[in-house]
Parts: C-alpha cells; structure tokens; sequence
C-alpha cells in the first residue's frame, strides 16, 4: 500500500511533518521527556552531538553517550502529543519516504521516558524514582485504534468495578511496559506500580482550586485500589499512550518517573530539579549498557 500525500505528510525538504526529522537522524534509542528544556539537562551529559532542531515543543537532538548513539525528544504534554511523536517516530524508522510504503525488516525502538510524576502512596516519597510496569490510561487515545489484544482487560474491569467509574467518562484502559526493559532496569534502589495516565492536571488529578471535581473522592479511590497484589502507585499524563502506541507498533517501552510530589501527604519535593537530574544520570548509566 501506497501512503498518500495526506496520510504520511512530508515537509519540503523530505523531513516529518510535526517533528521536522530526517529517518537518518532518528537513533533506535529514544528518550522521550515533556519539556524542551529538559532535552538539554539529558543531552548535556553527552559525548558528542550530531544535531538538533525544534518545531513547536517538539525538540529533537541526536547524540552519543558512553558510546550508545541516543535521540532525545521533548513531547509536550498529554496523550494527544503521544499519537503524533509515536506516530512519526515509527513512520521514520518503517516507512521509506521515498516510496511511501512500509519497509520490509521493521525495526524495533527502545523508547524510554523520562518524566515527573506525583505519588499516591504515602510510603512512596518525593525525590524517590519509580519505574512504571503498567500504566491505566484514563484518556481516550487507545481507544481510536484496534488495541483489545494488548489490554489486560481483568485490570480494567476490577479499577472500573472499584471506582464506580462514570460512565460518561472514557473507558480506562491499561498496557504493560516491556519486560526487557523493565527487567534492565529494575533494582532495589528504585520502586516499581502502575502509574494513572490522566487527561489533566487539575480536575482529573483531583486538583480543586475554583472548580469542583466530578468525583471528590477519586484519589482516595486511586490509592485504595487492589488487584490481585497489586496498586496505582502514582499520576501522570503521558505514560499510558506511550506504553500503548509502542505495543500496538511493536516497540519497547518504559516510564521512569522522578516522584515531585506526594498527593497523600501533602508534601512537594524542595528541590526538584537536582531529582531530576539524578534520574537522568541513572537512567543514561542503564541506558548505555542495552
């Protein structure tokens, strides 16, 4: 099958559309993180950079780590921008441009985000790390695709049935991070649970500044939830996409969340930015080694 022109949308000089890359500037390691800004914290730890370019807020910069050659992508916030960085990303690896079909040998990416992210656990403290082995998507991107064989669908059904969820409200739909990039990474020293993919910062993270919330008892609802062992340890707003698109696309995914607060108790982290830059040398240090 032949791409339209309105389908796969190419820039005048042979680039993707929203991302503004060239298929020889993607590396097969990708780190995804939310702000522009952060793409310098991750990159400044590199050995050589070979370019770098920005449209929007997606910021792209392609470089070498201890010999690993690594793309850093900033993708905003929310599951929206997810359908469209996750999209172009596997359109330059799969899909030749000149001929616009797929490619026959496609490639796997390791995609590895980088984020922060608020506990829900009072034993999960700020300035703690968290690896995400399943996220619980509570926005409706998944749902756009044909996606039922990736969903642990017994999950879904226990949080809907635990939260009396409201039905007007979409679906939540929950996706396993990759074990082999799970398993890289996973030590002692960081904690490991499902992170709540939200469509907002406020009222769907249970927030009420001058709006009241549909449910006031979310968050409690969220911290109490069980199923078979296991519980919603933190929330997010851009982890579930990613675990879903990458699944769906067959790529290897996985969310490390620097924790910046704790719902639970209260307390926000004094400083953030030195937790997040600890969990980008940790994370360089695992990524080097895949």
């Amino acid at each position: 099958m032949t791409l339209a022109p309105s389908e796969l949308i190419l820039n005048e000089d042979g680039s993707i559309y929203h991302l503004h890359l060239l298929p020889h500037q993607l590396a097969d390691t990708v780190i995804t993180v939310g702000d522009p800004d952060r793409v310098e914290q991750v990159t400044k730890h590199f050995d050589s950079i070979e370019f770098s370019v920005q449209k929007r807020e997606f910021k792209t910069t392609t470089g070498v780590y201890q010999g690993k050659r690594i793309t850093v992508i900033s993708t905003g916030i929310g599951t929206d921008n997810i359908d469209i960085v996750l999209n172009e990303l596997d359109a330059l690896a799969n899909i030749d441009f000149k001929t616009r079909t797929l490619k026959k040998d496609l490639k796997k990416l390791n995609i590895i985000r980088l984020g922060t992210s608020g506990s829900i656990q009072k034993d999960i403290p700020v300035d703690r790390i968290l690896l995400t082995e399943r996220a619980l998507g509570f926005d409706a991107l998944l749902h756009f695709y044909q996606s039922d064989a990736i969903r642990d669908k017994a999950f879904e059904q226990a949080f809907v049935n635990h939260t009396s969820w409201n039905t007007e409200k979409s679906t939540p739909y929950c996706v396993s991070a990759s074990k082999t990039l799970f398993n890289h990474f996973d030590s002692e020293e960081f904690f490991s649970g499902v992170t709540a993919t939200n469509i907002g910062f406020y009222g769907p993270q249970g927030r009420q500044l001058r709006l009241k919330t549909e449910d006031a008892q979310l968050n409690d609802k969220l911290e109490n939830f069980d199923f078979k062992g296991t519980r919603i340890t933190n929330l997010e707003m851009e982890t579930s996409g990613i675990y879903g698109l990458c699944k769906l696309l067959g790529h290897r995914a996985l969310s490390i969340n620097a924790i910046l607060a704790n719902r639970a108790t209260g307390v926000f982290s004094k400083d953030p930015a030195a937790t997040v830059n600890h969990m980008i040398t940790t994370a360089l240090a695992r990524i080097a080694s895949l």
